[in-house]
């Protein structure tokens, strides 16, 4: 097993750097980024408002009901609620979901591109076809999945506030009090730093699957299935390694 994993994570990097040669054209190039940025990046925008809406909703109504103390300001339930959405919550929940969504839709298309041997053609031609299917792939991830976990933060915390509000949990002025009390902006760049390293694990690592899919439709759908689960264990692997180096 361990034999295995060494000889996954040497392809690995093997692949990185084929993906990140001199690309042939760069016209070409800028052109398949817009159009991954579009694919990848503006389709998720609702998805990611939906959940986010919720998510600080969730988050507020279960801090609310843990802390129904009388002694305990409803600005520290405010204080406690944009902690775990800008923190935790935003990065890390919406990273694992992009996982999904993004990372397998980055899997299958490129298994398909390596079954129906549309690489192979691109090799006839000249083209490296690593760096032009996967680059611009990566350069969109690393582009957009900030700009949605800040949409998430945002959303996120709307939800919290209107859920304290209509269901009468919280006292809504100083619920929106404990928002900016103190607030660190440092917990941005951190939430932000941790959005980028997911979101060229989560475009690195299911383009790598599905680069090296070999078979027809049903390994396509396996190589999908086993970087999805890839994907989430170094998610979380490099969240704690994150949280452990910048929240010292």
């Amino acid at each position: 097993m361990l034999s295995g994993f060494l000889r996954g994570l040497g392809s690995y990097f093997l692949f990185l750097g084929a993906v990140f040669r001199r690309p042939e054209s760069w016209r070409e190039y800028f052109k398949s980024f817009v159009r991954e940025t579009e694919l990848l990046g503006m389709s998720s925008i609702p998805l990611v408002v939906f959940i986010s809406l919720f998510m600080g909703a969730v988050l507020t109504i279960q801090t609310a009901i843990n802390l129904d103390d009388p002694f305990i300001p409803d600005m520290y339930i405010g204080i406690a609620v944009r902690e775990g959405i800008l923190l935790e919550f935003a990065p890390t929940i919406v990273s694992l979901i992009l996982a999904g969504k993004v990372g397998s839709n980055i899997s299958s298309s490129l298994g398909t591109m390596r079954v129906t041997e549309q690489m192979d053609a691109l090799q006839v031609m000249g083209i490296n076809p690593a760096s032009y299917l996967v680059l611009p792939k990566i350069g969109a991830s690393l582009l957009f999945f900030p700009i949605l976990v800040i949409f998430s933060i945002f959303m996120g915390l709307l939800g919290g506030y209107l859920a304290g509000d209509w269901l009468h949990l919280v006292n809504p002025d100083n619920f929106l009090m404990g928002y900016f009390d103190e607030f660190q902006p440092y917990y941005v760049v951190y939430s932000l730093t941790k959005t980028v390293v997911f979101a060229f694990i989560i475009s690195s690592v299911s383009a790598w699957y599905g680069y090296h899919v070999k078979g027809g439709a049903v390994e396509v759908g396996k190589a999908s299935t086993k970087a999805v689960v890839a994907m989430s264990f170094s998610i979380i692997l490099f969240n704690y390694i994150l949280t452990d180096v910048m929240l010292q």
